[in-house]
This record gives C-alpha cells, structure tokens and sequence, in this order.
C-alpha cells in the first residue's frame, strides 16, 4: 500500500528563486574564500594570492572579475606607476558575511560531529557487518 502524499508545510520560494542565485554564487570555487579575505578590508592581486593559498592567478582573476560584474567586489585602479588595482567588498558583498559566517559555523559543528553518515542513506560493508 503506498504511502499517503503530504503537504508542503514549507512557504512558497520568492518569485525569481533568490536563494538559487545566491548560492550559484557562493557555490563558485573560492569565492566564499575571497569574501572572507576582503572582509577584513581591501586587498590587492597579490595579496589575495598569497591570503589564499592553492588559488591561481588565472583563477583568481576569474572570480574577481565574475563578483565585480555580480557587484559583490568593487575594483579600484590607483593612479600609480605601475597601476595598483585594490578590491574591496561592495555593500551587497558585505551583506554576504553573514552568510559565510554561519556557513563555518554549520561546517564547525559538523566536523566536531565526526564522520558523515552515509550516502543516500546506504549502510557501508563494516556497518552491515557489525549490525545485530
């Protein structure tokens, strides 16, 4: 006998799914990492690279240019030679530290919790193995 279909008790998502744009963004490779860095205040290329360690600088210059054109990252060109260019957070990009924050903090506890149960609810092979 199959299982009655519940309601949604959920409310309806925003019109034009806001939240999926959101995390389309937040979802890119180093991004969350870049918008943690220039949360503590402007920084250059360079100084980017080196906050950020793994990243390179092909793709660095990649994220930054995707969240200045997003309008998370503002990019200002100093009059210098040769030219110095600094990023810093726009003010939707600091509405975003937030969201970071309570990303690691989700990300804390789950690591302090241990090991992640399996996928799709599937039992490994030690665990069929010691059940009773």
């Amino acid at each position: 006998m199959a299982l009655k279909m519940r309601k949604s008790r959920a409310p309806p998502p925003p019109p034009g799914c806001p939240m999926g744009a959101c995390m389309a963004l937040l979802g890119g490779a180093w991004t969350p990492n870049l918008i943690w860095q220039l949360s503590g205040g402007g920084r250059r290329f360079g100084e980017l690279r080196k906050d950020v360690p793994g990243i390179s600088p092909k793709m660095l210059a990649a994220r930054l240019k995707i969240l200045e054109e997003k309008g998370v990252v503002t990019r200002e060109v100093a009059p210098t030679s040769p030219p110095s260019v600094e990023y810093t957070l726009s003010e939707l990009g600091r509405e975003l530290i937030p969201v970071i924050n309570a990303i690691v903090k989700a990300g804390t506890r789950l690591i302090e919790s241990g090991p992640a149960a399996p996928a799709r609810g599937r039992a490994t092979t030690r665990e069929r193995a010691t059940r009773p």
